[in-house]
């Protein structure tokens, strides 16, 4: 086994379109936590330019274990191999941006292959996932909505959300940003005591 190996992988899914603002300076807060350790290896994947196709309910995924587009392979590939995922994401409309919500649809793969093939574990590896949200409003209901479409995914997907950081009141400026990085900070650290 090489030291590559060795190393425990975090999947960063990056769900805006500016990757410069709000939604990266959060989200290298958590990363700070990472910075100078070398038992971590990281992939950030961009939602945008992943350009998932949405799921068409064709049901093929309910005949065998693959999807009809082969678009999203590479990253089921790196989900099931990864020990943390990081959902790093502005809201819109009460959720996810509409790219982010294409993967989460796409997930339908995972549960048909758990209730129609009777696939006890669709993904063997157990990995933890953070969810990193910035949003213009300063409300619970967002929160709730997101989170709650990433647990009903990763039900099937073998996967824990441990926790949430959020900056909310953006539109407000950086009132905000100092406890929301405090909260990213906290959360990785708690991460990297477990692991």
């Amino acid at each position: 086994m090489s030291l590559f190996d060795q190393k425990k992988h975090m999947m960063v899914l990056f769900c805006s379109p500016n990757s410069h603002g709000s939604t990266r300076m959060l989200l290298d807060s958590f990363m700070g936590e990472f910075k100078d350790r070398g038992d971590w290896q990281v992939s950030e994947t961009n939602v945008y330019e992943l350009n998932a196709h949405p799921c068409t309910g064709c049901r093929a995924c309910a005949k065998k274990e693959k999807c009809t587009y082969d678009d999203l392979d590479k990253f089921d590939k790196e989900l099931r191999k990864c020990d943390l995922l990081v959902v790093a994401s502005p809201v819109y409309n009460d959720s996810f941006p509409s790219p982010m919500k294409a993967v989460l649809d796409r997930s339908q793969r995972y549960f048909e292959a758990r209730f129609s093939l009777g696939v006890r574990q669709p993904v063997k590896k157990h990995r933890d996932a953070v969810l990193l949200l910035t949003m213009g409003q300063e409300e619970d209901f967002p929160v709730e909505v997101t989170a709650h479409q990433l647990q009903r995914a990763f039900s099937v997907m073998n996967t824990t959300l441990r926790g949430c950081a959020v900056w909310d009141g953006t539109d407000l400026g950086r009132k905000n940003l100092g406890p929301a990085q405090q909260k990213a900070r906290a959360l990785a650290l708690e991460i990297l005591g477990d692991m």
